[in-house]
């Protein structure tokens, strides 16, 4: 066993008697990143790689890229800087804490930190891992009202553990096996849980095309998008069975309801939970079955029937069934298969590369639905309600490995970078 000294960092705790703590301006030089001006189309879609913390996700090892180059013009006409391959890109805001390392020279957004090492007694890939399990430390020297950024002077300062080279290199070869073992388990049980997904759409778009009845006799419907629906069905426009309402709610004081994929759910505004709007006075009301849409950006078409009252954003559209007597749940199953379908974004117009992409009221309302009969509508929503909830039991299940396998591996390597384990002796 060998000797420990208290490292006087209390999210480092003690460490090997022969390792330092060291400010991360110590090792490193940071490079900061820069925006050229949005609307200069010479600025764009250029040869040189440029990446925002949005070109990066948690799980990210190596970052190759972003959505978007810029050109020459753009990259002089800005204080963004190239770094070159095997730097360590830090986010500093929305989120603070992601970290990556760049397979190819690129340059960045000022959303970014470059990390260029100074000498060669720091091993980057060690230094990823390190950055990598402190996210919510860095989260804590965060400051912004609109969003929490940590300033480049205040991550520079930051102490971490220093171990010497060949123990920092011992100590990531460790990390790498051991790391794609887990992430060999993590990408089996989410193939699992695509699986059982795109189980789940196929069910629905099944039944509320078909129906439940396998020897039902069918005709074609005439639209691309239904083909063949049962002889007893027929279609209609959504402005038959739905109508739009915009209900103003004039004064602050509502529940606020946001329309995620696991439903609508009451946004928490006092931990600044998503965007924050200076005021929700002209929020629109929502009432305990009324539909909501995001009819715009990447979740154009996403909708959900509300079982809650409150106000949403005026930017949603909520509409409310015309005839009380339909199924709430197999329009909602309706409305769902046509976002999972994607049939809702193909309706859309705008400019989707630049995420202003959005479902007009005109081609929502004369798109045309299946319409069963009541009884049948009923059947095949209580069907589809006890399946999605068998098949969401399962997938919560799954996304529940998936976190114990997220924090074993984060203590993992917190237990080694700190040198509360030594890698084992070949």
């Amino acid at each position: 066993m060998r000797e420990m000294k208290d490292s006087r960092i209390s999210w480092i705790n003690q460490i090997p008697e022969n390792w330092n703590v060291e400010p991360i301006k110590y090792s490193y030089r940071l490079i900061a990143g820069a925006t050229p001006e949005s609307t200069n189309v010479d600025f764009w879609d250029g040869d040189i790689k440029w990446i925002t913390p949005a070109d990066f996700k948690t799980k990210d090892v190596f970052v190759m890229g972003g959505s978007r180059n810029l050109t020459i013009e753009g990259y002089k006409s800005c204080s963004t800087s190239m770094l070159p391959i095997g730097s360590i890109v830090f986010s500093k805001r929305a989120p603070i804490g992601t970290v990556a390392i760049t397979a190819d020279k690129l340059c960045t957004n000022q959303g970014c930190l470059g990390l260029v090492e100074k000498s060669d007694r720091v091993l980057n890939k060690f230094y990823f891992y390190v950055i990598s399990i402190y996210g919510e430390v860095f989260n804590l020297y965060g400051s912004g009202t609109t969003f929490k950024e940590i300033s480049a002077n205040i991550f520079a300062n930051i102490k971490l553990p220093m171990p010497p080279i060949q123990e920092q290199k011992h100590i990531v070869n460790f990390l790498d096996a051991k790391c794609a073992e887990i992430d060999a388990l993590t990408a089996d049980i989410q193939t699992q849980i695509d699986s059982l997904e795109q189980y789940k759409r196929s069910i629905i778009s099944e039944a509320v095309t078909k129906g439940l009845n396998p020897d039902v006799e069918m005709k074609d419907s005439g639209n691309q998008y239904w083909g063949s629906i049962p002889t007893n069905w027929h279609l209609s426009d959504i402005k038959y069975l739905f109508e739009i309402v915009k209900r103003n709610a004039g004064k602050e004081g509502y529940d606020i309801l946001s329309v995620t994929q696991k439903g609508i759910k009451i946004k928490d505004i006092s931990n600044n939970e998503g965007q924050v709007a200076e005021s929700y006075a002209n929020y629109q009301f929502v009432y305990p079955g009324d539909f909501v849409m995001n009819h715009m950006d990447l979740l154009t078409g996403w909708v959900d029937c509300s079982n809650l009252f409150g106000v949403t954003s005026p930017d949603y559209r909520v509409f409310r069934l015309r005839d009380k007597n339909n199924s709430l749940s197999y329009y909602k199953y309706i409305m769902q298969t046509c976002y999972m379908n994607r049939i809702f974004y193909s309706l859309g117009q705008g400019v989707s590369n630049l995420g202003r992409w959005r479902l007009q009221t005109s081609s929502f309302n004369n798109f045309m639905v299946p319409v069963p009969p009541v009884e049948v509508q009923e059947s095949i929503a209580t069907y589809l309600d006890k399946k999605c909830t068998e098949i969401n039991i399962c997938i919560d299940d799954k996304q529940r490995q998936l976190e114990v396998l997220e924090e074993y591996k984060k203590s993992l390597i917190y237990e080694y970078v700190t040198g509360k384990k030594e890698v084992p002796a070949i």
